[in-house]
C-alpha cells in the first residue's frame, strides 16, 4: 500500500490552537502532527475543514477518512479505529462570565440556565445523555468563537468548551480569560487526556495500523515534542 495506491481525507474543524484555517491553509498543533504521521508513512492526504457534525458524519461512514482532533468517549469506543492522541492535555467545562457570580454546584444545576455548545460535539452528546435538549437547554453553533459571542452579549448563560480552546478565543482578543471567564463546573466525566485521531469502521485495518505506527515512530523520535514547544 504506497501513496501512490492509498489517498486519505482527513477532516477536522476550527478549533484552535490544534486546527484551523489560516490563510486557506489548515494549520495547528495537531494538523502538522498528522502533517508529520502522512510524511512518516508516506501517505498522500486531503485536509479538509468542515463543521463538526460534518466531518464527523464524514469519518464515521466514510472510508479512509481520517478525522482529528476527536475525544474519545465510551459512546464513541466502537464507532471509530482509533490511531493515537494527537493534542496536548485538556479539560471540559461550563464556562460562565465571571461578572455575573453564577453558580453550579453540580451538572443538574445547569439545566435551568441556556447553554450554547457545538454541534455533534462530545459536550453536546455528553449533556444530551444527561437530559439537556437541543432547542431549550442547548444552542448549538459550528463555530467556537460565535458561541463565545453569544454568551459576551448574554444570549446564554453557559459555554460548554474545551479549556485549551476557550482560553485562546479569549487571549486573541487581546484579554485575560482569568479575568472575563470562569469555570462554573467541570465536566469531569469526560476526562482530560488529549484529542485522538481515528478512522471510521470502513477503512482498512491495515491502514489503520501503519497510522498508529506512524504516530508511534514521531512520538518516539521528537518531532511530537519539538512540535507541541512550537505551538504551546
Amino acid at each position: 500500500m504506497s501513496a501512490t495506491t492509498t489517498t486519505v481525507t482527513c477532516v477536522t474543524e476550527e478549533n484552535r490552537p490544534v486546527n484551523f484555517l489560516e490563510n486557506g491553509k489548515v494549520t495547528g498543533f495537531s494538523t502538522e502532527v498528522v502533517e508529520a504521521v502522512l510524511k512518516e508513512i508516506d501517505v498522500a492526504a486531503d485536509i479538509q475543514v468542515m463543521p463538526w457534525a460534518r466531518a464527523y458524519a464524514t469519518a464515521l461512514h466514510g472510508e479512509n477518512v481520517l478525522i482529528f482532533s476527536i475525544m474519545r468517549t465510551s459512546e464513541r469506543e466502537h464507532l471509530f479505529k482509533w490511531v493515537g492522541v494527537v493534542s496536548p492535555p485538556d479539560g471540559s467545562y461550563l464556562f460562565a462570565l465571571r461578572e455575573r457570580n453564577l453558580k453550579l454546584d453540580n451538572l443538574a444545576d445547569a439545566l435551568r440556565y441556556n447553554i450554547a455548545t457545538i454541534n455533534g460535539d462530545v459536550r453536546e452528546q455528553y449533556l444530551e445523555s444527561k437530559g439537556f435538549v437541543k432547542g431549550r437547554q442547548l444552542h448549538g453553533n459550528a463555530q467556537p468563537k460565535t458561541n463565545y459571542e453569544k454568551l459576551k452579549l448574554g444570549r446564554v448563560d453557559l459555554w460548554a468548551m474545551s479549556d485549551m480552546v476557550a482560553t485562546d478565543i479569549v487571549r486573541r482578543e487581546g484579554n485575560d480569560p482569568s479575568k472575563i471567564l470562569v469555570r462554573a463546573l467541570q465536566l469531569s466525566e469526560l476526562g482530560s487526556g488529549g484529542s485522538y485521531m481515528a478512522f471510521g469502521p470502513r477503512t482498512d485495518d491495515l491502514l489503520v495500523e501503519r497510522f498508529r505506527k506512524g504516530l508511534e515512530v514521531i512520538k518516539a523520535n521528537g518531532t511530537f515534542a519539538a512540535l507541541q514547544k512550537k505551538w504551546f
